[in-house]
């Protein structure tokens, strides 16, 4: 039993069955991480962040005034607002992981992510996005597509994202040249036009075919949940 905010919380633990890995899937759908765009699929599907990262703002200016005023209240109304902070960040992963396992699954697809590792020391970004990448749950999300995906039998497997955002995903020329703004991609090469974060995925879902061709196992954890 857990006791939070007023109420009672019965936790239990339950165990429910894998399906069988999908050891021949017909491709890999290819996901972007990124911060004006939560996620972006080869599918053409965008979870946009413009709206969350608004309130995100928000919520840091609330913390820092109830930090700066110091009072016990304020501090009690802080803890409490960052714990709905949490939750609703929780809520919509759970949200978009749920989406993304449900249309490689519906199409006997594979799930081809970005190796997150190291992502705050390689990424630089402005200030105001350098906030938005601290403060948003990349890994958190990776988790919940791997937990997922193990339960319903979709391989998942992660791959450098090196260059994804400046290589063409029709000619694979790369050059920073390729991406004259955030939202748009142009080759220099070949002429390809595409939105950006749609471009990048293709590269993932690329990346991702190669490396299971070459032999890598999926990468979803083993399943343990908590319901």
């Amino acid at each position: 039993m857990l006791h939070r905010d007023g109420a009672w919380y019965l936790l239990a633990t339950c165990e429910i069955a894998e399906a069988a890995l999908n050891t021949h899937p017909v491709a890999f759908l290819g996901v972007d991480l990124g911060i004006v765009n939560i996620v972006s699929t080869t599918d053409g599907t965008r979870h946009s962040g413009r709206r969350m990262n608004r309130r995100r703002e928000n919520d840091r200016k609330l913390r820092t005034k109830l930090q700066k005023k110091g009072t016990k209240s304020a501090r009690r109304r802080a803890k409490k607002h960052a714990g709905k902070e949490k939750r609703r960040a929780r809520d919509i992963n759970h949200k978009i992981s749920k989406s993304i396992v449900a249309a490689a699954q519906r199409t006997g697809r594979g799930i081809a992510l970005e190796d997150l590792g190291g992502i705050r020391e390689r990424v630089r970004l402005r200030k105001p996005q350098r906030a938005t990448l601290h403060s948003w749950s990349f890994h958190q999300l990776g988790t919940f597509i791997g937990y997922k995906a193990k339960r319903s039998g979709v391989p998942v497997v992660h791959v450098n994202p090196a260059y994804t955002s400046q290589e063409c995903s029709k000619c694979h020329h790369t050059e920073r040249k390729n991406r004259p703004s955030q939202a748009d991609f142009t080759c220099r090469i070949c002429g390809f036009v595409e939105h950006a974060d749609l471009n990048s995925s293709h590269n993932i879902a690329q990346r991702g075919w190669m490396a299971w061709v070459c032999g890598a196992q999926s990468q979803a954890p083993v399943l343990t949940l908590i319901a």
